[in-house]
């Protein structure tokens, strides 16, 4: 074998976004870019001989090829080992679990998340650090650096690896453990989860359908639900990973995941269902007739996180994404406890984790998770309702409106205008800037403002300022209005606007969710111009 020096040329764009390099699989197919890519990777963790490193993907087109192309480049560099998960296949909970437990020096994940897969579709690649969480802006920040002054990648001329055989092998130097990429993670859940009154629930007669949309998740639920769990043969649907995810969009919310809405909305419909995401990282909760909101569901776990062994002494703190709804603050308040808010990315939660001021993480966009790893964990979400449902004997129904009936109901939406021009997307976020000072003092359509700005996080644990990560509108009854720009979409702009209604008298949770907010909808339409401005009639997704 032998390592050669390859002369190349920077791309241009390769600054990962909020989680990652994200781009279509033709783009990272051309000559070159995946490498430098990741030869830049390399060069920003400086003195790489000897280290540990976790490889793993959601199994996505070119998850194998680049799987190879990488572990030749790590041999070129002096690694001393990798772990990779066998297949290639490993989600990205599973990478921040198997890095944290074996002391890795860090992973490399390979997945677009719920973004489409396939020959057309999307692919994309990020670093996680010796936590277990996705490197922070001064790493990424540094990578693209990088990205920009090469002139040359090492690689191996090594021959492919068998990745279907569990076992040791070697690359020049590097030791190579292809592992079971279930395994590690199963024992942690089984460590957080009371597995004997879940087996008992199931053992009872109760039915669930998990949607793995043909997406990484699916071998874990079947090891896990099926098989630790005593769950039937066939609880587990589209168990399957494939490179298209079967031609689907493998993202858990209600619009992607209609043959599991369907199901639960149908007569005869199962007691619990559940999907998870391209890479697993991410959730969606379905009672009977009900799907629960992300934001919701977060609140719902910490009220009740002491049902779960791996949570009996109760949370340290919560953290949540700006965009997700303030229905865990309320929880936080009553349990004493901080509440954070970040801004959008699982990367600021890890700070927070690591100090010991938060236990459980949330954002709207289906993702929630705790400090067990430095990911969210789509798996670990469905465990925890589980648990919760084993412990209270309930419905999800019923679980829910207790809750509003305790906490109040946050009415809440979000609304994605995909593939907009992103000069016009731009113009519109400067505009709204331009009036933030006006907006602080307006009244909106009977609704008083009583904050307009453009968020700026604090640190509290490094003290790192991050500015511009999203306009908010917020009214004094507690109506909010939000408007981002996307960093996970591969074409264009994507433009998402959340709406947030506060609802404290039960009489008056029963509303249509868009209903409920159609009048912040005309007001966030009318003061940012949006429809003139994207020129769009309506959103391309209602979550």
């Amino acid at each position: 074998m032998t390592i050669h020096t390859v002369a190349t040329n920077p791309f241009a764009g390769q600054r990962p976004g909020t989680s990652g390099l994200r781009k279509k699989v033709t783009e990272f197919q051309q000559l070159g870019y995946l490498e430098n890519f990741v030869e830049a990777i390399f060069e920003t963790l400086g003195d790489t001989r000897g280290i540990t490193l976790v490889l793993g993907g959601d199994g996505r087109f070119f998850n194998r090829s680049a799987i190879q192309t990488i572990l030749r480049m790590a041999a070129a560099h002096g690694v001393g080992k990798v772990l990779v998960g066998r297949g290639g296949i490993m989600s990205t909970p599973a990478v921040s679990c198997v890095i944290r437990k074996h002391g890795a020096f860090g992973g490399i994940v390979l997945s677009a998340s719920h973004n489409p897969g396939g020959p057309h579709g999307d692919f994309g690649i990020k670093y996680n650090v010796e936590n277990g969480g996705p490197a922070p802006e001064k790493i990424t920040e540094a990578i693209y650096t990088n990205t920009q002054t090469l002139t040359r990648y090492l690689i191996s001329d090594a021959p492919p690896v068998d990745l279907e055989r569990l076992g040791t092998t070697r690359m020049e130097q590097m030791e190579i453990e292809v592992i079971d990429p279930v395994a590690d993670y199963a024992e942690l859940m089984a460590r957080l989860f009371d597995f004997d009154a879940i087996r008992a629930l199931f053992a009872g007669g109760f039915t669930m359908c998990f949607d793995g949309m043909h997406a990484v998740c699916g071998p874990y639920a079947k090891a896990i639900i099926e098989g630790m769990l005593g769950a039937p043969a066939g609880t587990v649907i589209n168990a399957v990973p494939l490179e298209d995810f079967g031609g689907h969009h493998p993202d858990p919310n209600p619009v992607n995941a209609a043959e599991l809405i369907a199901l639960m909305y149908s007569a005869g419909a199962p007691d619990f269902g559940a999907a998870s995401d391209g890479d697993g990282d991410r959730n969606m909760i379905v009672g009977r007739g009900i799907a629960v909101t992300p934001s919701d569901s977060l609140a719902i776990i910490a009220a009740n996180a002491t049902v779960a062994p791996g949570y009996r002494d109760g949370i340290k703190g919560i953290a949540r994404s700006m965009p997700t709804s303030t229905a865990a603050d309320r929880v936080a308040t009553a349990l004493g406890v901080n509440c954070f808010e970040t801004p959008t990315g699982w990367k600021y939660f890890g700070n927070l984790m690591d100090a010991g001021l938060v236990t459980l993480c949330g954002e709207e966009s289906y993702g929630t998770g705790s400090d067990h790893i430095r990911e969210k964990d789509g798996l670990w979400a469905v465990l925890f309702w589980l648990n919760i449902l084993a412990a209270k004997g309930k419905t999800v129904e019923q679980i829910v409106r207790e809750h509003w009936t305790r906490f109040g109901r946050n009415y809440y939406s979000r609304h994605d205008y995909e593939a907009v021009d992103a000069g016009d997307a731009q113009a519109m976020m400067a505009a709204l800037r331009a009036r933030l000072q006006e907006l602080a003092r307006c009244t909106l359509a009977g609704h008083r403002v009583a904050l307009a700005d453009d968020f700026i996080y604090h640190d509290p644990v490094d003290k790192s300022v991050v500015s511009h990560q999203g306009i908010r509108i917020v009214m004094t009854d507690g109506s909010r209005i939000v408007y981002r720009l996307s960093g996970t979409g591969t074409e264009g702009a994507t433009v998402r606007l959340y709406l947030e209604r506060y609802e404290a008298d039960p009489a008056r949770h029963d509303f249509d969710t868009q209903e409920a907010l159609s009048s912040l909808a005309a007001i966030a339409d009318a003061v940012a111009e949006l429809r003139l401005r994207i020129g769009r009639e309506r959103p391309s997704v209602i979550t």
